[in-house]
């Protein structure tokens, strides 16, 4: 009789939790009645037949960002909670939390330093306009491509001026020259160069990394011949405001960091604040050299990109 009872409970567990009938579809096809398919399935977990499992990714979420935290020794690590790892997918997300912590954490009288690609333009679209006075927002680098290709630089910058009531400084120049020369000429321009100090001067600065895939932003904006993009796919794993480095963080072409218009890498280091924000598989060798290079004190990623990370 108990045999028959288990055996019983077994066939109503799996028709419940595997097959996702009701209990009352249960009880109409074995013939029993509702209350006894209720009291079997009760059984069935008492027995240990049925074994269920809650998993909160958010508990694994805080995990994770105390681990990468300890890491690269952040201030602050979120690990932002993706549903899938497509790079498009864990853009929205990561950017709609990078918003959401701006709103939070930007107060009267700062001065917030921003770069642009794709990432920054999802996360400006995503933020609502704030009562704050006196902010500043300031272009870290230069904007100007030789390209069709958008690199919505201008369109990020008026965003983010929007969402904090202020008026955009931008920095109306190709992000990487010609020459050396050139670039030390056109930053003894006065407001050419007081835009660089506000930069420099910044207590939030918000960016993220790029690739040295073929399909990276800056290689399709036409800043380089093929001889510069072989050397930097070569030797670089990432850039951050079109600032090349290597995978131990330090600058990975000194020729072509010197004709870079923006800020210099260096002086991210000295922010209250220095956000960095990316995910995505393609960014992970990115984001561990900018981490290493102590580029950021905080970071914003998805939990996919942050465990490959803790794994590199």
């Amino acid at each position: 009789m108990e045999k028959e009872k288990q055996q019983l409970s077994i066939e109503v567990a799996r028709l419940y939790y595997q097959s996702d009938f009701s209990q009352q579809e249960i009880a109409t096809k074995l013939k029993i009645s509702r209350p006894t398919v209720s009291r079997l399935l009760t059984y069935a977990k008492e027995k240990g037949f049925v074994q269920i499992k809650v998993t909160d990714p958010f508990a694994d979420l805080e995990t994770l960002g105390n681990k990468i935290k300890e890491k690269y020794n952040l201030l602050e690590a979120h690990v932002v909670f993706s549903p899938t790892a497509k790079y498009q997918i864990i853009t929205e997300y990561i950017s709609k939390f990078a918003a959401e912590y701006l709103e939070s954490h930007v107060k009267n009288g700062d001065i917030l330093g921003v770069s642009w690609g794709t990432t920054m333009y999802e996360i400006a679209r995503k933020i609502t306009p704030q009562q704050v006075k006196g902010v500043e927002v300031v272009q870290l680098k230069g904007s100007i491509s030789h390209s069709d290709v958008n690199n919505y630089a201008n369109e990020t910058l008026a965003l983010f001026a929007e969402g904090f009531q202020t008026t955009a400084r931008n920095l109306p120049l190709p992000v990487v020259l010609d020459n050396v020369v050139a670039k030390e000429l056109v930053e003894q321009d006065r407001h050419i160069h007081q835009i660089i100090e506000m930069g420099k001067k910044a207590t939030i600065a918000m960016f993220t990394v790029g690739t040295v895939r073929d399909e990276a932003l800056l290689f399709r904006l036409g800043y380089f011949n093929n001889q510069e993009v072989h050397f930097l796919k070569e030797n670089a794993v990432g850039d951050i405001c079109s600032r090349f480095f290597d995978k131990k963080g330090n600058i990975s072409d000194k020729e072509i960091n010197q004709r870079t218009i923006g800020i210099e890498l260096a002086d991210l280091r000295k922010k209250e604040q220095s956000i960095l924000v990316a995910g995505g598989e393609r960014k992970v060798e990115a984001i561990n050299g900018a981490l290493v290079g102590n580029y950021a004190n905080v970071l914003i990623i998805d939990q996919f990109t942050a465990a490959e990370l803790l794994a590199y």
